[in-house]
């Protein structure tokens, strides 16, 4: 089963252990090779950021958000790595569910790491094209 990762680039490390655990596990997980970076404090977009380039023209430079739906698309399924953020526990932001929303409409199965979070006015849309909930457990990813 091909997965693609999804989550906060500020989890790029988090994502980078579970994109190799997943693979221990069989699968053929996928993400952008800018997230391996990030994890490594060598992406490119570190950079731009630097020299204050605004983070709407750093995604639209890289075309990240194109490329996480072309990825989606091309894949089996994605799993949303859900940590805590801004004071929200299990946090999903405005990529994250942009790209839920690339799963679910192209009929990919949703994998939540961790529970819905509470408190965000787009619980309702994550309750909707989320399939399973997973509870910190990859063992618990059903190829079927």
């Amino acid at each position: 089963m091909k997965i693609t990762l999804c989550g906060s680039i500020k989890f790029a490390q988090e994502l980078v252990k579970i994109y190799r655990e997943l693979e221990e596990l069989g699968y053929e997980p996928t993400m952008h090779e800018h997230m391996f970076a990030l994890a490594e404090g060598t992406a490119p977009q570190l950079e731009d950021s630097k020299n204050g380039i605004e983070e709407s023209e750093i995604k639209r430079k890289y075309n990240y958000i194109k490329w996480w739906h072309n990825c989606i698309k091309n894949g089996d399924a994605i799993l949303v790595c859900n940590f805590d953020k801004n004071g929200i526990k299990n946090y999903i932001g405005g990529n994250t569910l942009i790209e839920i929303g690339f799963a679910h409409v192209n009929d990919k199965k949703v994998f939540l790491l961790n529970p819905i979070p509470e408190g965000v006015s787009y619980v309702d849309e994550i309750k909707a094209m989320v399939d399973v909930v997973l509870g910190g457990d990859l063992k618990k990813i059903k190829t079927d």
